[in-house]
């Protein structure tokens, strides 16, 4: 967590650091003194830019959060703009040091509860839906057409059902049968049927597609859970195969549109007969995601949101944090966390797999800093992971995940996803993440069905510009505020919308769009 020292003007997050950040808007002249350093913003540098304390040589590192974020490719002058004109990217090697500070596991002072959904397996929801699973993208069309017949006033007898969603993607064909983008994608619609906050689904595919659904059912033991009042056919226990619907069979779209429609209606009572009961916050599995960063996101948000993780992991709750191309650069603060040595490795292979795989099509990690991260003040992949990483707060790593595995121990674990927002949180909600906190600096206003997302801003002048999008604001750490009180504030919020409360992006139907599985290898 940053342990700061502040003029209100500019943050030095480090003694050891060469560079401070930009608290406001700093005209030419603006005096910072910062740990007996004095020196004047040498022109005008915008919030959550960063400006040298010290001369800085070109080919020294730049230093921020005591950690190397670059180099810098020409000499900097006291009080100088540092960015992207006089940093540069380059590959230095970093002290994995597995298992060095893995810390006790965090324990709470008392538990908390919320209300949420109990589903068999003793798994619980935070939201109760409907789900029409689309296998391929053939047949898109056909599930959103019935998703569109349970809008408005559709649900108005049936209150406790949050929706009937379409789960649609551009996928499902032109794939190698039985390969590894085959069975991430198997994986991640399996995960997402099978989630806590779904209360039923169907699987709609065309017929002919090689993503086909008894593939999902079988390679992932995808079974129809039996809601209340229902009764197993004889013999067949508990479990039942989940229904499946194919355009072919049913002789093309319409009739296909009448036939999901007919089961939806029959699905509906049953759903709504759910009830939220009083929960322990051990069944959070809490996501946790980025996007649109600024400078000011390794300062305010995500640092708060590592402080509502760790005490999710207190209450025996899990947390994911994911954006492998994210934490480059900042995995070795990850791996001296690592409860094993296995599981420190594990997360170095991937950064390893994640050098080859951008290589080959010609790609560099650094890129990923968008312009509006740029604009915002973050200069580098590693400056924009060091504060990604504070997501996860200072628990314990207990396990390293694929894409979209289903999340199975407590505690702070890893996910590898890229770091494309909408893909990344389709991973981590097909784990089973049934609440996700999305923390913003420039102003992303994301959603993902069936999991309501919490956005909470790093800034507050884009917070006041975007309330009607932004749930918390963390941009008050920069007036006053301390971390541990907006971490606090975070995991109220958290229990508060497992609870029920709709979050800014479900009450504007954001979330369907938003479904983006990732895909590895080649279009076929």
């Amino acid at each position: 967590m940053p342990s700061h020292e502040s003029t209100g003007a500019a943050i030095q997050l480090r003694p050891e650091d060469n560079v401070a950040v930009a608290a406001r808007r700093l005209s030419k002249g603006t005096p910072v003194g910062l740990n007996g350093r004095a020196v004047e913003a040498a022109e005008t540098i915008n919030q959550g830019h960063k400006l040298a304390l010290a001369h800085i040589k070109r080919g020294e590192p730049i230093r921020k959060y005591g950690q190397v974020i670059g180099f810098a490719s020409a000499d900097i002058a006291p009080g100088g703009w540092v960015h992207v004109h006089n940093v540069a990217v380059e590959k230095f090697e970093r002290d994995y040091a597995f298992c060095s500070e893995c810390p006790p596991d965090p324990k709470a002072a008392e538990p908390r509860f919320f209300m949420g959904y109990e589903r068999p397996g003793g798994r619980v929801g935070t939201r109760n839906y409907i789900a029409l699973v689309s296998t391929v993208n053939c047949s898109a069309s056909t599930c959103r057409a019935v998703a569109e017949r349970f809008r408005g006033d559709a649900l108005r007898d049936f209150p406790n059902v949050d929706g009937v969603f379409a789960i649609t993607h551009k996928g499902g064909c032109g794939m190698q049968y039985g390969g590894e983008d085959h069975e991430q994608l198997d994986r991640t619609l399996a995960g997402f049927a099978k989630h806590a906050n779904v209360a039923a689904y169907i699987l709609v595919g065309l017929g002919c597609e090689t993503g086909q659904a008894s593939h999902v059912v079988e390679g992932q033991d995808l079974v129809q859970i039996l809601l209340p009042g229902q009764r197993p056919a004889s013999g067949d226990g508990a479990k039942r195969r989940p229904p499946i619907v194919t355009i072919q069979e049913c002789g093309g779209i319409p009739k296909t549109v009448e036939v999901v429609t007919r089961m939806v209606r029959e699905m509906l009572p049953a759903v709504n007969d759910v009830r939220r009961t009083k929960q322990p916050a051990s069944k959070i599995i809490l996501g946790t995601n980025c996007g649109g960063s600024d400078g000011n996101s390794g300062i305010t948000a995500n640092p708060a949101l590592g402080i509502a993780s760790d005490m999710i992991v207190a209450q025996d709750g899990s947390s994911i944090l994911a954006e492998t191309t994210e934490v480059y650069g900042a995995e070795h603060l990850l791996t001296r966390r690592a409860k094993t040595r296995e599981i420190g490795q594990k997360l170095v292979d991937r950064i390893k797999w994640w050098e080859w795989y951008t290589s080959i099509f010609g790609a560099d990690i650094n890129n990923n800093p968008s312009v509006g991260n740029k604009e915002g003040g973050l200069t580098t992949i590693y400056e924009k992971s060091l504060g990604a990483v504070a997501k996860g707060g200072s628990a314990p790593l207990s396990a390293v995940l694929r894409y979209a595995e289903q999340v199975s121990v407590p505690g702070f674990v890893f996910m590898d996803t890229p770091g494309l927002d909408n893909v990344s949180v389709t991973g981590i909600v097909a784990g089973g993440a049934n609440v996700v906190v999305f923390t913003t600096g420039r102003g992303s206003c994301f959603g993902c069905k069936p999991t309501p997302s919490i956005k909470v801003a790093t800034n507050t002048p884009m917070y006041k510009h975007m309330i009607d999008d932004m749930d918390m604001n963390a941009g008050d750490v920069l007036e006053g505020v301390s971390l541990e009180q907006k971490g606090r504030e975070i995991f109220d919020k958290i229990l508060a919308v497992a609870s029920g409360e709709k979050t800014k992006s479900e009450l504007h139907g954001v979330g369907e769009e938003e479904f983006a599985p990732w895909p590895i290898g080649p279009t076929l």
